[in-house]
C-alpha cells in the first residue's frame, strides 16, 4: 500500500514529526543562524519547528548531525523531504494522520527523511 500526499499534507506531517524531536541516539539539528533568524523575521509568534520550516520554504536546508553512531552529516531541503516522507512506511504515516501518533512515529518519519532509513531504534 502506498500512501499519496501532498506537498502541504508533506509539510504538515514532517511539521508535526518535528514536534516531538530526534532528541535520543546523540542525533542534534543544524542550521544557518542567519536563515533562522531571517526565517524568524517573516513569521508572526513562531515556534521553534515553525522556523524550522520557514527554512525550508526558503530554500535553506537543514542538518542532522550523529554525535555517537559515525553517520555521515545529513542535510535535507524541502524537495528532499518532500522525496524522501514518500519512504515512509505507511503504517506510520496512518498512525499520524488517525492522530494516533507519538514519539516512535515522529522519530521513524525525522530518521526516514533525513537519513533515508530507520538507523536507530
Amino acid at each position: 500500500m502506498k500512501i499519496q500526499l501532498t506537498n502541504e499534507e508533506k509539510q504538515d506531517y514532517f511539521h508535526r514529526a518535528l514536534l516531538s524531536y530526534i532528541d535520543g541516539y546523540g542525533l542534534e539539528l543544524f542550521y544557518n543562524e542567519g536563515d533562522y533568524a531571517k526565517a524568524k523575521s517573516v513569521l508572526s509568534a513562531p515556534c521553534y519547528e515553525d522556523v524550522l520550516m520557514q527554512i525550508l520554504r526558503d530554500g535553506k536546508q537543514l542538518m542532522l548531525r550523529d554525535h555517537e553512531g559515525g553517520e555521515d552529516d545529513a542535510y535535507i531541503t524541502m524537495e528532499q523531504m518532500y522525496q524522501n516522507i514518500e519512504k515512509v512506511e505507511p503504517k506510520w504515516l496512518m498512525q499520524m494522520c488517525e492522530e494516533g501518533d507519538d514519539a516512535e512515529t515522529a522519530d521513524v518519519i525525522l530518521q526516514t527523511v533525513f537519513l533515508g532509513e530507520v538507523i536507530y531504534g
